[in-house]
Formats: structure tokens, sequence, C-alpha cells
């Protein structure tokens, strides 16, 4: 009888400091301090802007301009501005998905998993579907149970890092045409060495003017997109380090979910 009793309450402790436990760690996931990505890139993009201040005054902006007759460099430049307004972009997207899965999540601790289902529809009808929370709409496959028990992770990946894809093919994009304006370099090189008839001194000034011209575009061209192909990678390798814990944080919650959808058929038997 002793030994019922006590294994009884040996147990119902153990099963106490679990859930315990998984509060903790659920309750530790979402108040954990949003990382300022957003702020992150605004001083990413201040520094770039006062860097293409202080070289059009410089005037190396006019040297890499009228030193490239291919418009390469021109091409590379557009290229990356464009990606880094796109990853500031995904930025603020990225930061208002982490705000909204601290939403989601006290709303879900607040009205249970039950209630939360239920409000779950009316919720989402009151907002545009770009704004709906990623994290909840993982959280609800979950507890539906799907027939395929990893969609609901392959499609929260999808939403957290499948834009990424791209910008990072368009990353290596930058690096591909600087290659090309050095082998459109030496190519130009190669053809005013293969054009030579005989070797004046006196016009040695005027042919080095030449061969050079060339070798400013295979130099040039190759920096611009290896300078371009640094900084944007920089910026990308964050977006997808913050769409990492994003997706951590929501299965973390959603491991919770999991055990409480599992264990409710057994309470209800």
């Amino acid at each position: 009888m002793l030994g019922s009793t006590l294994g009884s309450t040996l147990g119902f402790a153990g099963r106490a400091l679990a859930r315990a436990a998984g509060v903790g760690r659920d309750r530790s996931a979402a108040a954990a301090p949003v990382e300022p990505i957003l702020f992150e890139w605004l001083t990413l993009g201040g520094l770039l802007v006062f860097a293409t201040w202080l070289l059009g005054v410089r005037g190396v902006w006019k040297l890499l301009f009228t030193s490239d007759p291919t418009g390469l460099t021109i091409v590379i430049v557009v290229i990356f501005a464009v990606a880094t307004l796109w990853a500031g972009g995904r930025s603020r997207q990225l930061q208002q998905q982490r705000q909204r899965l601290r939403h989601d999540h006290a709303a879900l601790q607040h009205a249970g998993l039950a209630g939360w289902l239920r409000t779950r529809p009316t919720a989402d009808a009151m907002q545009p579907e770009a704004q709906r929370g990623w994290a909840a709409e993982y959280w609800q496959a979950l507890a539906l149970a799907p027939r395929d028990a990893d969609a609901p992770l392959d499609l929260l990946t999808e939403m957290t890092h499948g834009a990424h894809h791209t910008a990072w093919w368009v990353n290596g994009i930058q690096l591909k045409l600087g290659l090309l304006g050095k082998v459109i370099g030496f190519s130009i090189l190669a053809i005013q060495i293969g054009q030579m008839q005989s070797f004046d001194a006196a016009q040695s000034q005027d042919l080095l003017r030449s061969l050079t011209s060339g070798l400013g575009v295979a130099l040039l061209t190759t920096m611009v997109g290896l300078v371009g192909n640094i900084l944007l990678g920089l910026q990308l390798t964050r977006l997808d380090r913050f769409a990492d814990l994003l997706v951590a944080d929501a299965q973390r919650i959603g491991l919770t979910i999991g055990s409480a959808h599992g264990a409710a058929p057994t309470q209800g038997a």
C-alpha cells in the first residue's frame, strides 16, 4: 500500500516537473528579445550611402564608368542596389513575422489550443494574406495532424527561406558578371596586341594607353563584382540566420502543440 502510494506520488511529481520544464522552454522561446535586423540593415544602408557619396566626391564613380566601355560595371552596381533594397524589405518582413510569432503565441497561451483554433479563421479573415503569421499557420497545420507529417515544416521553411535562394543566385550573378568583364578585358588586350604591326618607340605612349584600356576593363569589373558579392552575401547570410531562428522558435512552440494534441484523445478516453 505504502509502495503504491509512494510510486503514484513520485509519478505525479515527475509529470508536474516535466510540464513545468516544457512551459518554461515554451515561455523562454516567446520571451526572447526580437533581434533588430531591420535596424542592422538601416545601419548598413547608411554606411553604404555615405560610402557612395564619398566615392562620388573623390571621383571614383566617374573613373569607373568612363573606364568601362562594356557597361558591365553599371550593371553590377544597379543589381547590387536593387538587391540591397530587397534585402531591406525582407528584413522588415522577417522582423514583423517574429513579432507576430510572439503575439500569436500569447494568444495561444491565453485561449488554449482548442479556443485558439476556433478563433483562427476569424482572425485570418480580418488580415491581409501578406500580414498573416507564418508560425501560426504552422501551428494550425500541426494541430490538424496532416497525413504528411513533414508538410507543415516544409511550408514554413518555404515561406521563411524560399525567397532567399533567388537572392543568392542574384548574388552569384554579380561575381559572374565581374569574371565576364575580366574575359572581355583580356580579350580586348589580346586583340590589340595581335593588331600590332611593329613597335615604334615614338608611339609607345599611345600604344600603352590602348593596351591598358582592356586591362582596366578586366580589373575594374572584377573588383566591382567581388565587392558587390561580399556586401550582398553579408546581408543574405544575416537574413538566413534570422530566418533559421524564426523556424527554430516556431518548432519549439510547435512541440508543445503536438504533445497536447496527441494527449487530448487519451484524456478524453
